[in-house]
């Protein structure tokens, strides 16, 4: 293949059928070629719903510096599975439109496809078609979807007084990465020490079978995924429930070891980089006190985990009670790909 050759001067139809060729000798499956896109419910249940989540990448927002192709195709994927995954959804299918720039080179696009397919194999997902089109700069719109009973589903709506904060990561570690990446411009040379929080950034990773867990056994009064940030998350689930707010634990617990490293060496707010962070893909859960043990040695026994965080408050605020002391969160988030005043 011409390293050189740009998309442009194959046309739709030809990288259609490229897109199709990848797909076949990865996963022995043909694309869909109709105008509209057909899913068999053979093994599924007539109680359970459908459920869909479609998050947009676009190149000049979504993808930091040193992203490949590859990884920025297995972000694409990744960012839209973890929303339906924390829900307590498997992902079973997957529909993509492409908006390409003519003058992105093949190889690149082909590395790009090869890291959304790859990826859909990991959660055992139907790459089942899409769209291609041409655009100013590249755009990646997944549409993934899943089934299941609806009692069993895990929404935002449902927290209590007195439930606990649970999450199935720490976190800090993208907060150093976008730090390292966006304000310092370094990278793994520059940053030896710090190669899994970079790595949180460029191929980002996400559990499910907390969530899984959870929802069949309907102990989680609410879910939510991460990506905005951990405040930004806490102040979305406090919109969904009003009368709340939530108490956070700001211990080990809590925060990543390379989080705790880089502050110290860096002199960089260890708040910031815990709860302004972005785009780590952990499922955060409240769950009533009572079912947390028995949850915890569930998870733990099919290799997963949770973390005790907080707890749910009757305050309108967020507070993190550090050494003692309690203290009101009040920045929730920022965007990632700008740099701080």
């Amino acid at each position: 293949m011409n390293n050189n050759l740009q998309i442009g001067n194959l046309g739709e139809i030809k990288l259609i059928k490229l897109i199709e060729e990848l797909i076949l000798k990865k996963t022995g499956k043909e694309l869909l070629r109709d105008d509209s896109f057909f899913f068999e419910f053979k093994n599924e249940k007539s109680n359970r719903n459908i459920v869909i989540n479609s998050d947009m990448l676009v190149y000049t927002t979504d993808v930091p510096p040193l992203m490949s192709s590859y990884q920025i195709g297995r972000k694409s994927v990744v960012m839209n599975v973890s929303d339906l995954l924390v829900k307590g959804v498997r992902p079973r299918g997957l529909i993509i439109s492409f908006g390409l720039p003519k003058e992105l080179k093949l190889q690149y696009f082909m590395d790009l496809v090869n890291g959304i397919i790859d990826c859909s194999m990991i959660y055992d997902m139907d790459y089942i078609g899409g769209d291609l089109n041409e655009t100013k700069e590249l755009i990646i719109n997944p549409m993934v979807f899943g089934f299941k009973n609806p009692s069993a589903i895990v929404h935002r709506k449902g927290i209590k007084v007195g439930d606990i904060l649970i999450a199935n990561n720490k976190f800090g570690l993208t907060g150093v990465g976008f730090d390292i990446l966006l304000n310092k411009r370094g990278d793994l040379k520059d940053f030896p020490n710090y190669k899994k929080s970079i790595m949180s950034i460029l191929e980002p990773q996400i559990a499910g079978i907390e969530a899984i867990i959870l929802s069949e056994r309907r102990v989680a009064t609410s879910s939510i995924d991460s990506s905005d940030g951990l405040s930004k998350s806490l102040q979305d689930l406090m919109f969904s429930n009003p009368n709340v707010g939530f108490e956070i634990d700001f211990n080990a617990n809590l925060i990543e070891k390379e989080a705790f490293q880089y502050s110290n060496e860096f002199n960089v707010s260890l708040e910031d980089l815990v709860f302004n962070g972005g785009e780590e893909f952990i499922h955060l859960f409240t769950i009533d006190p009572k079912d947390f043990t028995i949850a915890q040695n569930e998870i733990q026994s099919k290799n997963g985990q949770i973390f005790r965080i907080g707890k749910v408050i009757s305050e309108e605020n967020i507070f993190i009670v550090k050494e003692g002391e309690r203290k009101e969160i009040k920045s929730y988030g920022f965007e990632h790909f700008s740099k701080k005043g």
